[in-house]
């Protein structure tokens, strides 16, 4: 047997070791230490277009450039994608912000939001003219994410505009193919997000009718948060700061008009096509959806939500709403923000 051949048989296993050990084997790009990989949970099958932030991060190198491996995985809903996190089988997902503080404040979930999009966008629509005002709705199946979802938490605070409670109305639970239920025929409402409009017109032949926007049922509500463990915060805290730090570059990304035509290629996953996801980024863009070197993070939104929480019930009696200092922490986005600017 050869020297050479020897050699490579002894050192074989060594190798394979030190591969999944995540040791740098040579000069070539050093394979990601585990402390340095997250798995992000995406609300929504396919997810809903707030992703494509985290997308765009992937697509355009940020998350490279920051020395951080982010896995992209889609759950059936926010609710699932936090649940998740509250296991500890992920790292890090997009939480709805009512959804999160339920959970911290009656189960003590010891998650914690690091980042967040202030502006909801959701809207209750229907497809028939003749049904579209508040009256119309009751007693209606109604297209929701899950039970206790996104969709449905929006639903349940939009009924309250209208006057009315989430048992006025039957849930049918869709994750994200609502819209494609509505342009089929099979349901007349369905809680929407900005960019399913389009889509459904286009597909329908027909004009979606808005009964109400959650902002005009709760102004000044928190759209969703980012949302760590505690555990997990404590293990991972560099690798958060650098996902936000990729995030906060893409977001900057995502406002330059000169790469809308990227961006919307990197907003595939969402199932969008290139044409609509332009558009829905301008649209997204206008209302700051994204928010850019911010946090995103209200403590006046969110001590509104815990109120909201409150007053319908979903923060139990007897429980105390886990406080805004608890819920949140700027304190990795300020990290975040100066690792940015010391990369120039």
């Amino acid at each position: 047997m050869q020297r050479t051949h020897i050699v490579k048989l002894l050192l074989a296993p060594l190798m394979a070791l030190a591969l999944l050990s995540g040791l740098a084997l040579g000069p070539g790009t050093p394979t990601a230490a585990a402390a340095d990989k997250l798995v992000f949970g995406l609300p929504g099958v396919p997810p809903v277009f707030i992703s494509v932030l985290p997308y765009t991060a992937k697509a355009a190198g940020f998350y490279d450039k920051y020395g951080v491996d982010v896995e992209l995985r889609p759950f059936e809903s926010g609710a699932a994608a936090t649940q998740a996190v509250v296991s500890g089988a992920i790292d890090v997902a997009y939480s709805p912000t009512a959804l999160f503080i339920k959970m911290d404040s009656n189960a003590g979930a010891n998650i914690v939001g690091i980042s967040g999009s202030e502006h909801p966008d959701w809207l209750l629509g229907s497809m028939d003219g003749a049904k579209a005002d508040c009256a119309a709705v009751k007693g209606q199946g109604v297209g929701v994410d899950s039970i206790g979802g996104a969709r449905a938490i929006a639903l349940q605070q939009i009924l309250r505009g209208c006057k009315m409670k989430i048992g006025d109305v039957k849930e049918v639970s869709l994750s994200s193919n609502v819209g494609a239920a509505m342009v089929a025929g099979q349901l007349t409402f369905g809680v929407l997000h900005i960019d399913d409009v389009p889509v459904i017109e286009r597909e329908s032949g027909k004009p979606l009718h808005v009964v109400k926007t959650l902002q005009e049922a709760n102004p000044g509500t928190h759209y969703i948060t980012i949302v760590t463990s505690k555990k997990i915060l404590a293990a991972k805290r560099d690798a958060l700061v650098r996902m936000l730090a990729a995030h906060i570059e893409a977001v900057r990304f995502m406002r330059d008009p000169k790469n809308l035509d990227k961006v919307a290629a990197a907003a595939a996953p969402t199932g969008r096509s290139a044409s609509d996801a332009a558009k829905s980024v301008e649209r997204y863009n206008a209302m700051e959806f994204w928010p850019i070197d911010s946090a995103g993070l209200s403590e006046k939104r969110i001590e509104h939500d815990v109120a909201t929480q409150v007053k319908i019930g979903g923060i139990k009696k007897g429980k105390k709403p886990t406080p805004y200092n608890e819920l949140t922490d700027h304190s990795l986005f300020d990290e975040a923000m100066k690792m940015v600017k010391s990369h120039g």
